[in-house]
């Protein structure tokens, strides 16, 4: 018995990409950068929510200078304890954003005594325009 129909099978690795493409769309070049005391790992065009920054203001860009660790396509540079003349550029979108509240809840068992507490953190909001190094 013969089938009704015939399918021809071609095999196609679409995983490949064609020649001069990043095939995981990794960023170039990345930093670890320290802001307020907390270090975050900076690509441009990437958002950071970093502890609330008091002078901020709207639309205005801000440099930070403490650049500890540069990775330019594989070659990596860390600093002792700064990479000098790195900084990363960025521009505050945001310059208060609360977080999620978190519930603080205090008891004491066959007292009666509660207390429950409520803190939202506050955040600034970061656009990387800009990664010296």
């Amino acid at each position: 018995m013969q089938p009704i129909y015939s399918v021809e099978v071609k095999k196609v690795n679409k995983h490949i990409p064609p020649c001069g493409e990043n095939p995981f769309n990794i960023k170039e070049m990345y930093v670890i950068v320290e802001i307020n005391g907390q270090q975050f790992k900076a690509e441009e065009g990437k958002k950071l929510f970093v502890q609330h920054i008091q002078d901020a203001e709207g639309g205005a860009t801000v440099e930070f200078e403490k650049v500890l660790l540069v990775d330019n396509n594989g070659t990596v540079t860390v600093g002792a304890p700064i990479v000098e003349g790195a900084k990363v550029v960025c521009e505050v979108v945001s310059p208060l954003v609360k977080g999620e509240k978190v519930l603080v809840f205090h008891k004491k068992r066959r007292k009666g005594s509660r207390k429950l507490n409520g803190h939202r953190q506050q955040f600034t909001e970061l656009t990387i325009k800009q990664v010296i190094a």
